[in-house]
């Protein structure tokens, strides 16, 4: 079984060691399982092979063939003879055969996984044969489905559903982003095509509207994520911290008042806060009433003050999260430490440098990579109070003072139908946080030290 193993992990392998059928198996599916004896394993891949051949002999290929230009012939009117008028021909589909390739693509890396497959279930059953040992029928493969193979069985409808809900539409998406699909190239009317990085140059360059916007919301980007994050992280520590604390009375209550914001939706608790900071809002009517203020400030129509606003209610939102979390933590640290520490003649802000914080850090660090990325493409707590607003006239299409990487992508899809841009974006924001996320979680205490806090 060891050999068969090795074999499986080499085509090059079972080529060279294999007899004549393990080599024709690799043209013909199935020759090897059916020579040993496997007739109905061996017909279904020859039935697998045969199916997708013919697939692609009458659409496959011509979906291929067509994804090198996106379609040639746009849509426009024509004379009809018999009719006597002009009628509309429909001519190509750029975004239909930009998915249909797609799909052809994956059904081919589906095909050539069967084939590998097929390759070494052939090897298998030829080295039990060499071995004297009982080749497998098709009703004891389909009894091991039910018994030892059955995480197999268990997964093969989830596999299908990410191939085809989650891993197809990826691909399309990305691919969108080598396009100039954008409102002056939709189908059918019009055709796009690939333009290459031209999307990615437009963006990164050091010159243009489009960079002179991407760069901007790309800082604010990460000074909103970091300190979205940090603001909540540190104030559900303290806000835990002091509601742990010996002398508080009541602390199931305060718990319980915290947690109530958590039970109301994020977006309408946002919407409502949304409308109380407004020129009009509840809150700048009663200041200007009490004698407080002149004029209405500007919480969400001021570029600084919508900044600090949307900060300032994330923390309300976020806080009660952390604060529940690090409870936890803190009711797990053992009290030895402390006892050890006090012996010791540390005092309240040595133990929590010495104690709590490195050992909520250690606990925490992979929460807090997460709940960073998060931030970053935090779409609610921004869209729902300012839109992204206020406006910026020297931004490009309607992105605003406060918008995220994640917000701009959605008006660039919604209000102007830059798809190709969109898509660009989200590649961005994808790279940009994967490689953040290796990065620090490659350098955390959780994973440098996976056997536990010393």
């Amino acid at each position: 079984m060891k050999a068969v193993q090795k074999n499986k992990n080499g085509l090059a392998s079972i080529f060279s060691k294999g007899d004549i059928f393990s080599k024709l198996s690799f043209l013909i599916m199935g020759l090897a399982n059916i020579v040993r004896g496997q007739i109905v394993k061996g017909i279904l891949f020859l039935a697998i092979e045969i199916g997708y051949i013919l697939f692609m002999v009458k659409v496959g290929a011509h979906y291929l063939a067509k994804l090198v230009t996106l379609g040639t012939e746009g849509q426009g009117m024509v004379f009809d003879e018999s009719q006597g008028i002009y009628v509309i021909s429909q001519g190509d589909n750029s975004m239909l055969i930009l998915l249909y390739g797609v799909a052809v693509m994956v059904t081919t890396a589906v095909f050539v996984f069967t084939w590998r497959t097929s390759i070494c279930s052939g090897e298998l059953a030829r080295q039990l044969k060499l071995a004297n040992k009982r080749v497998p029928n098709f009703i004891a493969d389909c009894k091991e489905l039910f018994n030892s193979n059955i995480h197999r069985l268990l997964l093969a409808i989830p596999a299908v559903g990410i191939i085809v809900f989650t891993i197809t539409p990826l691909i399309y998406m990305i691919l969108i982003a080598f396009t100039n699909y954008d409102a002056e190239h939709q189908p059918p009317g019009n055709l796009f095509t690939w333009v290459g990085l031209e999307n990615f140059k437009m963006l990164l360059s050091a010159s243009g509207k489009l960079s002179a916007t991407f760069w901007p919301v790309l800082g604010w980007t990460f000074i909103w994520g970091f300190t979205a994050t940090f603001s909540c992280y540190f104030g559900g520590m303290f806000l835990a911290m002091l509601i742990n604390s010996k002398g508080i009375a009541g602390k199931k209550i305060w718990r319980t008042v915290f947690v109530i914001t958590m039970a109301i939706p994020t977006f309408i608790s946002l919407l409502v806060v949304s409308t109380m900071l407004g020129k009009r809002g509840i809150i700048n009517v009663l200041l200007e009433q009490w004698g407080f203020i002149d004029s209405f400030l500007p919480f969400l129509t001021e570029g600084l003050w919508a900044k600090i606003t949307v900060i300032i209610v994330n923390l309300w939102v976020g806080v009660p999260v952390t604060m529940l979390m690090v409870t936890g933590i803190l009711m797990n640290i053992p009290a030895e430490l402390y006892e050890s520490a006090r012996i010791d003649g540390a005092g309240p802000l040595m133990m929590f440098r010495k104690i709590t914080f490195p050992y909520m850090w250690f606990i925490t660090t992979p929460y807090l990579i997460t709940n960073l990325i998060s931030n970053f493409n935090n779409f609610g707590v921004i869209y729902f109070m300012t839109g992204g607003n206020p406006s910026n006239i020297n931004f490009f299409k309607g992105a605003g003072k406060t918008d995220l990487l994640v917000t701009w992508l959605y008006k660039l899809t919604k209000d102007s139908k830059d798809y190709n841009l969109a898509s660009a974006i989200g590649i961005i924001i994808f790279i940009i946080s994967a490689v953040f996320s290796l990065i620090m979680y490659s350098r955390s205490g959780a994973l440098k030290n996976e056997e536990g806090f010393q």
